[in-house]
């Protein structure tokens, strides 16, 4: 059976300091139509969840920060 690894809080904000450039634009946008309440919200989350699909299949991004993206942003 593998290890199990336990992120700090401070492992997790250099996860995120080093995702590609779109998924880090989609997490701002869908961060910022949070706060405003966008009409278009729905279509921001989906975004967001392609997004990290991508780097996920594309390398870019562990399957662990895939589901921690996932978990803090779209409650997945």
């Amino acid at each position: 059976m593998g290890q199990v690894t336990v992120l700090s809080k401070r492992n997790y904000q250099d996860l995120e300091a080093a995702l590609p450039a779109y998924l880090q634009k989609d997490i701002t946008a869908f961060i910022e139509g949070l706060a405003n309440r966008s009409s278009f919200l729905d279509c921001l989350y989906n975004e967001l969840q392609g997004s990290i699909n991508s780097a996920y299949y594309d390398n870019e991004i562990s399957g662990e920060t895939a589901a921690y993206l996932r978990s803090k942003y779209l409650g997945l």
